[in-house]
Order: C-alpha cells, then sequence, then structure tokens
C-alpha cells in the first residue's frame, strides 16, 4: 500500500522538527544517536584531531591502555581464583595515578582486591567488551587486534573501540546499586550534547538530569517513594552514572568540589577542551 504524498511529506516534516524537549534535536536525529550513535548521521561524532596530547587527558582510558601494557610485558595474568585481577597488579596501575579513589586516599580501605577500585576494575571488563583482551582458563591475553594495535602503537584506535566499548557494552549499572535499567547510558550522547550547549558555565548534576528527565519521562517509574523520593534517587543514579563514572573518567569535566569528597548535590561541572 502507497502512502498518500500528504501524509508521508507531514511525517517527514514531523520527523525532521527541531522538538524542545530533545534541546531543538529532531526525532530523526534521536533515533541515530540512540541506536546508530557513531553513524555519519548521528549529531555526534569522533572528532578527526584527536592527539596523544588529548589522548592522555582520559584518565580511564590511561589504566586500559598500561593493563594492555602489562598483559604485553608479562605475556598473561592469571585471575585470582574468583576471577579478579591480582592485588600486584591493581596496585601496579593504581600506582600510576591515573584515577584516585576518594576512599582509599583517605585511608577508608586499602587496596587488597579487584573490588576495591571500580575504575580498574571497569576498564579491565571494558578491554574485554572491547575484543582486546581474551580471559581464558583463568588467564588474560592479549588478542590479536590487542596486540597488533599495541605493537604499532595505534593508541586511537585502541581509543575508539574502548570508548565505544565502555558506552555501548559494559553495563553502567554494574557498579551501583541503582536500577539495572539504562538510565544514563540510554542516550549518553544526549548528554554529551547538553555538556557541549551549556557545560561552558559551572552547573550543577541536577541541572543536566533534569533536562535528560524531560527527554526520557519513562526513567523515573523505575523508582519508588523509598529512603527519598523518586526524583531524588533518580538524579542521583543519574548523577553517579553520568558525571562521576563517565564524564570525570574519561576527561570531559571538571569538577569545583564544595567539600573535601565529591557532592553531586552542591559540586559544579564544567566541560574540558
Amino acid at each position: 500500500m502507497k502512502i498518500p504524498d500528504d501524509i508521508e511529506t507531514n511525517i517527514l516534516l514531523r520527523n525532521n522538527t527541531p522538538m524542545d524537549d530533545f534541546l531543538g534535536i529532531s526525532p530523526t536525529e534521536i533515533h541515530h544517536l540512540l541506536y546508530d550513535t557513531f553513524s555519519d548521521k548521528s549529531p555526534i561524532q569522533f572528532r578527526d584531531d584527536i592527539d596523544d596530547k588529548t589522548l592522555d587527558q582520559i584518565p580511564l582510558f590511561r589504566i586500559a591502555e598500561e593493563f594492555l601494557k602489562i598483559i604485553q610485558r608479562d605475556k598473561q595474568i592469571k585471575l585470582t581464583p574468583l576471577g579478579a585481577l591480582p592485588k600486584k597488579a591493581m596496585v601496579e596501575l593504581y600506582d600510576k595515578r591515573f584515577l584516585l579513589d576518594e576512599h582509599i586516599e583517605s585511608g577508608l580501605i586499602k587496596l587488597w582486591k579487584e573490588d576495591d577500585c571500580i575504575s580498574i576494575k571497569s576498564a579491565r571488563l571494558t578491554t574485554e567488551l572491547a575484543g582486546l583482551v581474551r580471559k581464558a582458563n583463568g588467564k588474560l591475553t592479549l588478542t590479536k587486534t590487542g596486540t597488533k594495535l599495541l605493537e604499532t602503537n595505534n593508541r586511537l584506535q585502541i581509543f575508539k573501540q574502548f570508548f565505544q566499548a565502555f558506552t555501548d557494552k559494559f553495563l553502567w549499572s554494574f557498579n551501583d546499586g541503582y536500577p539495572e535499567q539504562p538510565i544514563g547510558q540510554l542516550a549518553w550522547a544526549f548528554s554529551v550534547i547538553m555538556l557541549d550547549k551549556f557545560g561552558d558555565q559551572p552547573q550543577t548534576v541536577d541541572f543536566y538530569a533534569d533536562k535528560y528527565l524531560k527527554a526520557f519521562p519513562k526513567f523515573i517509574t523505575f523508582f519508588r517513594h523509598e529512603y527519598s523520593t523518586p526524583e531524588q534517587q533518580f538524579f542521583r543514579c543519574y548523577g553517579i552514572r553520568t558525571f562521576d563514572r563517565f564524564f570525570l573518567w574519561f576527561g570531559f569535566v571538571t569538577v569545583d568540589k564544595q567539600k573535601k569528597y565529591l557532592d553531586l548535590d552542591t559540586d559544579k561541572f564544567k566541560r574540558t577542551d
């Protein structure tokens, strides 16, 4: 059945009309942003001028890169009986001080096991999802792709594979006790667009969380009235996943701390170059 020309025209107009709730992004662009984020038609693209200086300022990538180099140097890493990185590897990676853990730095906990530092654990798991590391028989080894990219010092391709795996495959909910629904991770690129649009001025997490919720209102239904309101829980969940463990981990923002520790209620974030 052929759709009448006037109806087809109206559909095209609607799908390509900027929407206020999506900050002027059209439904068609949102579709690409959600389901084909890195395609030519998506509003989000990798920059052409990503150089070593830029890569050096991405903390989680630096952890992943050093992790790959450890495997390259030692040929393999033998995991603990529980399938985690051994303490020796954890300490070597943490001592690079790419991402400091507040609890470790304050002395509240000591770095004994992989679960003591979620940034290192997240980086390790993401390298596997990115096809750079292979786990078999309780050991981690480099894949053929990982080996080739390291030998040719192709840092940019390692970063792209790592970043895409972190945003599309690694479950952000794995690191917290909030609902397993992809709050923050779904349409992470929309948050990047918001940061590009508003990040020149310091803003609190709530500023962005409110706009994200307006664009994706169904996420509030996954929170119930318990220890705080659904809105407060949503804002906290979005803040931890998007700002604490994505934007900061990838060097997208700097934070103006109001207290000794990161406080998502009061701290203000500003985008980096």
